[in-house]
Parts: structure tokens; sequence; C-alpha cells
């Protein structure tokens, strides 16, 4: 049962769905003892719709307000005009900081590849000692 029809019931009328919540999980789990598998989302429905009944009969004794949510759907995303089409300066100078990280990464490979060379070169000393 939805959240909004269950928050407009009253007192009593929670309580008798709840009655008949449970009397159909009852029912629900001794077909499925007897090997019938039919109705086993059924019975989770009903199990969240006790929650819920419980939930709110007991914001109800604490004095808590219930208000329903609504539901946010995704919305489609809008692409600016602007962001599509860069103006020329823009990518111009993005490029002059592209290649000013280039010399820095030719750096790292450089000491990658010394680094290589030193340990080759140390286990090729260890080799001649032993």
């Amino acid at each position: 049962m939805e959240l909004e029809k269950l928050i407009n019931l009253s007192d009593e009328e929670l309580k008798q769905q709840e009655r008949d919540s449970a009397e159909q999980i009852f029912r629900l789990r001794f077909q499925h003892s007897l090997g019938n598998n039919e109705g086993l989302k059924k019975l989770k429905t009903l199990k969240l719709d006790i929650a819920r009944i419980k939930t709110i009969a007991r914001q109800r004794e604490l004095g808590i307000t219930t208000t329903v949510r609504a539901v946010k759907t995704a919305k489609p995303a809008k692409v600016k005009a602007e962001a599509v089409a860069k103006p020329a300066a823009e990518t111009k100078a993005a490029k002059p900081a592209a290649a000013a990280k280039a010399p820095a990464a030719a750096k790292t490979t450089a000491a990658a590849k010394k680094t290589v060379k030193t340990t080759a070169a140390a286990g090729a000393k260890k080799a001649k000692k032993d």
C-alpha cells in the first residue's frame, strides 16, 4: 500500500490493515511450506507494508508529524551553448599548458629509464661477484 494512503488512515484502520497483512503473510508462508512458490514477491511487499504501518503508528504515538516526500525524477542535463562552442582563444590557451606538462612527463620517463639501468647494472655486478 502506498505511504500516502497509509498516512491518511485512522488509528483503527491502521491496526486493521496491519492485521490483514499479517494474516496474508501467514497464509503465504503456509502455502510456501506446502511447495507453492507463487506469491513470494507479495510476501516481501506485505512485510514492507507492515513495517510502514508500525512506523506510522509509532510516529503518531510520539507526536511526530509525517509528510510524504515528493519523488524526484531525473531531469535531463541541459547543455549550454557556450560550453559546446568554445572560443578559439580558450582552446589555444589550453595547448601551451599541455605542452608544459610534456617535459615533466619526459623527465619522469628518463628517470624511470635511469632507475632501470642502475638496477640492471647492480644485478650484473652481483652476478659477477657470485
